[in-house]
């Protein structure tokens, strides 16, 4: 269904105002971030919303700044800035079945591998809803088994992990180790092989899957439960090398998915772990040691992504046979963010070889990058929960989640000016009475009180400025109109321009910063990339972490490093 004429009129309307806000040019990324803040039911078409903005900004293309202001006022001019409904405390989530207030009891299951990511703002945010909403428990319970040799367990992810839950405001009720659980599933195992429901099997990894996908049986599936037993205790007691057996669970064969069939429950590893060392050899699989785990921990409901199907078969598999009854399972579907390139393997490597700058990085979309951006947890929170508990995948741009962060922090932004690819420019008939001027911090909260700044005669303007507008008449931000050479220089060169006059005028308007006291400033951008430039002298004393709108790039956030430092770092939010 197309979007409504009343969306596509407001569209239009809100282009139109950042096009005349920025001369003519406007920007696709705030104007899809303000539309999705200020109304949510746009959020889950917000992959049409963002193609319509690109139809309305190509059609606005070339028409002169003036005729852009006269389109506005014909629709009503610039329209009040409204927030978004606020959605019920519960929308789209449904209540937990036989749910007992005060009795629920939740688990989050992180594997220790890195750092939390955006991914995970569902494990965490849906888990701490429900467990508000029944005043129940919440458990992190570490997946902490053996790993791999690519997928290792290490130390320093565990207090990575407990770190990003304290950042996320997300605060377990107890904190538990699977490895410290291992023994505690052994005899779970026996019981399974009492059953006549498990078998070790000793098939090379060809055969194995050769064997399962065409759902044949191996030669030691026939094992008889005292059989079986005593293929356990010697793998138990060392007489097996890691590959050489594994404890394997009797599916039916014709499963229509092959991966249900005779799924493995134990395995031999000799990895050093990192918190109980060679302690155990023979290590669970995940969803037979959940399980167990579910049961023996009291979990009475399990929230989990829709990918792992499997696993709750699994689990429901061991319970039926065992006659155990377990807690249901509730789903959600997938939720991506099409910017967010989320690969923990990949930034594993990179943190690891020191490409990426630790997993603050903005690439890794880690909790811990997006708080060095400036994005809220309480943005990330609502933004999380605005999917409720919804099946269907969804990919949202950033701007939906940026949208979230802008109702919160624009208000209090101080605003600065930033100049990218400088070039000195010298204005000829400069009025000497303007060597300072008076700016208010905040164009729209006057309580955020004003700063006194240094002006001309001699600024810097941004080359890309000087390009586009070679030759022309300018207004420079709150400051004087000038005419600007033909020729613009290499950034780092000097241009001379003209004073023409005063008063406020509809022309283009560039940012400038004033060379005496200018900062040099160091953005690092969501890609790795870093803009280079010079800010006015207000950031020479910014405290770390304060986070600052830079006019015409976005929202900033000052690197963690000491005041005074050269040249100031700071990392690029959103726009």
């Amino acid at each position: 269904m197309p979007l409504s004429p009343e969306v596509e009129r407001r569209i239009l309307r809100v282009v139109l105002e950042n096009a005349v806000e920025h001369e003519g040019a406007p920007r696709s990324g705030p104007v899809v971030a303000r539309l999705l803040a200020t109304d949510a039911g746009l959020r889950p078409r917000a992959a049409e919303l963002r193609d319509a903005v690109a139809r309305a900004i190509t059609g606005l293309s070339g028409v002169p700044v003036a005729e852009l202001a006269d389109r506005l006022d014909s629709l009503g001019g610039p329209e009040a800035t409204r927030a978004a409904p606020a959605p019920t405390e519960d929308a789209g989530f449904p209540e937990l079945p036989g749910a007992v207030d005060g009795r629920v009891v939740l688990r989050m299951a992180p594997f220790p591998s890195g750092s939390l990511h955006i991914g995970s703002g569902r494990m965490l945010f849906v888990n701490q809803h429900y467990r508000e909403r029944y005043h129940g428990r919440l458990l992190l319970v570490f997946d902490d088994t053996v790993g791999s040799e690519e997928k290792r367990v290490e130390t320093e992810f565990f207090d990575l992990i407990l770190g990003d839950c304290e950042l996320a405001g997300v605060r377990p009720d107890e904190v538990l180790y699977k490895s410290d659980r291992i023994g505690r599933h052994y005899p779970w195992a026996r019981r399974v092989i009492e059953r006549g429901a498990a078998y070790v099997c000793r098939c090379p990894a060809e055969l194995l899957r050769e064997n399962r996908a065409q759902g044949r049986a191996c030669p030691e599936r026939s094992q008889t439960p005292p059989e079986a037993r005593d293929e356990w205790d010697r793998m138990l007691g060392g007489s097996y090398a890691p590959g050489e057996a594994v404890l394997r669970l009797k599916t039916d064969l014709a499963d229509p998915d092959p991966a249900f069939r005779d799924r493995v429950l134990f395995r031999i590893s000799d990895l050093d772990h990192p918190r109980v060392g060679h302690r155990y050899r023979v290590w669970p699989l995940l969803e037979f040691s959940w399980a167990v785990d579910d049961i023996e921990l009291g979990i009475t409901h399990i929230l989990r992504g829709k990918d792992l199907v499997v696993e709750d078969r699994m689990e429901r598999y061991v319970w039926d046979l065992l006659e155990v009854p377990g807690p249901p399972f509730l789903h959600w579907g997938l939720l991506r963010v099409r910017e967010a390139k989320v690969s923990k393997s990949k930034s594993y490597r990179e943190v690891k070889t020191g490409v990426y700058d630790g997993w603050a990085d903005p690439r890794t979309w880690s909790l811990r990058s997006l708080d060095r951006r400036g994005i809220t947890m309480e943005a990330l929170r609502e933004f999380t929960l605005s999917f409720g508990m919804s099946l269907t995948d969804i990919e949202v741009p950033a701007e939906t989640l940026y949208a979230e962060n802008r109702q919160r922090i624009d208000a209090r932004t101080l605003r600065r000016a930033f100049v990218p690819e400088a070039v000195r420019l010298v204005i000829d008939g400069y009025p000497f009475d303007l060597a300072q001027v008076e700016l208010a911090n905040h164009p729209d909260r006057p309580e955020l009180g004003r700063r006194t700044v240094r002006a001309g005669p001699e600024l810097y303007l941004a080359r890309p400025d000087l390009q586009a507008h070679a030759g022309e008449e300018v207004r420079l931000k709150d400051l004087v109109n000038i005419r600007l050479p033909t020729d613009a220089p290499v950034a780092g060169g000097t241009a001379r321009a003209e004073f023409t006059s005063r008063p406020n005028q509809r022309l283009p308007r560039l940012t400038w910063v004033a060379v005496p006291g200018a900062v040099p400033v160091d953005i690092l951008e969501v890609d790795g990339s870093h803009r280079i430039g010079f800010g006015e002298a207000a950031l020479a004393d910014a405290e770390p972490r304060a986070t600052y709108q830079f006019e015409r790039v976005g929202f900033v956030r000052l690197d963690d490093a000491p005041a005074g430092t050269r040249p100031v770092r700071v990392v690029f939010g959103h726009p």
